[in-house]
């Protein structure tokens, strides 16, 4: 097993969709088996669609994955998915050069300058400690908040002090409580902490947001910590989104099942009859999660 860097565009071109799978040529079949069992970053490049004149993308990277599988593309001769799980957005993107601090040793030459041949390539593993510098900085907002961990004293030891030491960070991604910390900020930050239901952006006494982090697929049904699963919500609304009395469209139309939501609440939703976007386009709601929800969830 190997760590790895998958470059993939915002809007990506045959059926990917990161949070579960990942398209490639053969070209780099040996470099993906190399990382199953093991994680991955996602690197997003200055493309950010399958247009040719599209040049928007951040070049950084943006989430971090587990490969699981590997599987073909039935539908065109030469390709291939790779299946992820454990799928997490950095909480900031990160740039693949920091001043002239390159994140991959790889990318530079020894002049300096970027190494284009070694960029160029969409599957590039990646030595575990470069690894950890990436999720490190992508996750330094929400690693702010976690507390350092001890490392027990093993048998035969006495009474030595315990020693202190870092958790692995690749350890603490898969870990409920560092996922849902990071999945919240993610979300209020998208929607800058306004309820994409109702519009509403509420602080506390303490200086903190009301509003929740809502999965769209819920993580019971295997609905990933994405930002394009999440909505941000109030309470009231999540709580109502959750139990299938409201859903959202494709359109992002607000639907509302008939019969089973109060005249009273129906009056706290958005009078546009749509959600609230975020102001990125990455971060939207993304269809396939959506007709989950409306399919699986909805009650109307």
């Amino acid at each position: 097993m190997t760590k790895a860097v998958f470059t993939t565009k915002v809007m990506p071109g045959y059926k990917d969709l990161p949070e579960a799978r990942y398209h490639f040529p053969r070209t780099y079949l040996n470099q993906v088996k190399q990382s199953i069992g093991d994680h991955i970053v996602y690197y997003e490049p200055r493309r950010s669609s399958t247009d040719l004149s599209s040049r928007r993308g951040r070049q950084t990277y943006f989430a971090v994955a587990r490969v699981i599988d590997l599987i073909e593309d039935n539908e065109l001769a030469g390709h291939f998915y790779a299946v992820v799980d454990n799928y997490l957005d950095f909480d900031r993107a990160v740039p693949f050069v920091d001043g002239s601090e390159y994140y991959e040793s790889a990318l530079k030459k020894a002049d300096g300058s970027t190494n284009k041949g070694a960029f160029g390539r969409a599957v590039r593993t990646i030595p575990d400690d470069e690894f950890d510098r990436i999720l490190k900085a992508g996750f330094a907002p929400v690693l702010g908040q976690t507390e350092s961990y001890q490392q027990p004293i093993s048998p035969g030891m006495g009474d030595k002090p315990q020693t202190p030491f870092e958790r692995p960070i690749v350890e603490m991604t898969v870990s409920k409580p560092f996922r849902e910390r990071s999945f919240m900020l993610n979300v209020r930050n998208a929607y800058s902490n306004r309820c994409a239901m109702t519009g509403l952006r509420l602080i506390n006494g303490g200086g903190r947001p009301e509003v929740q982090a809502a999965h769209i697929q819920p993580v019971a049904s295997n609905g990933p910590d994405s930002v394009r699963n999440g909505l941000a919500l109030s309470g009231t609304a999540h709580w109502m989104f959750d139990r299938g009395l409201l859903s959202i469209g494709d359109d992002y139309k607000i639907l509302i099942a008939k019969n089973h939501v109060p005249e009273d609440a129906v009056r706290l939703l958005n009078q546009s009859g749509t959600i609230y976007l975020p102001n990125d386009p990455a971060s939207f709601p993304n269809p396939y999660y959506l007709k989950f929800h409306r399919d699986n969830v909805y009650k109307g």
